[in-house]
């Protein structure tokens, strides 16, 4: 996980940080923060449940295809 958070930065420094954070409060300021992040950690959230679905969906039908060809031999 924080191999990926370092390559999607790609390395960003602490006065690049800083600035991104200022930004965001000027842009949104400070009450609509935490609804935003709420935000984001739901979409989050959706985006893994969804992903987990479908890899659940193809191993099923990975069984099933197994379970036919055993039957059939």
């Amino acid at each position: 996980m924080n191999l990926t958070i370092f390559l999607l930065l790609g390395g960003l420094g602490a006065p690049e940080i800083i600035l991104i954070i200022i930004g965001v409060l000027v842009l949104f300021g400070g009450r609509k923060i935490p609804e935003l992040m709420r935000g984001i950690g739901q979409g989050i959230n959706e985006f893994n449940n969804a992903k987990n679905s479908v890899k659940k969906e193809i191993e099923d039908g990975m069984k099933e295809d197994k379970s036919k060809t055993k039957t059939e031999e």
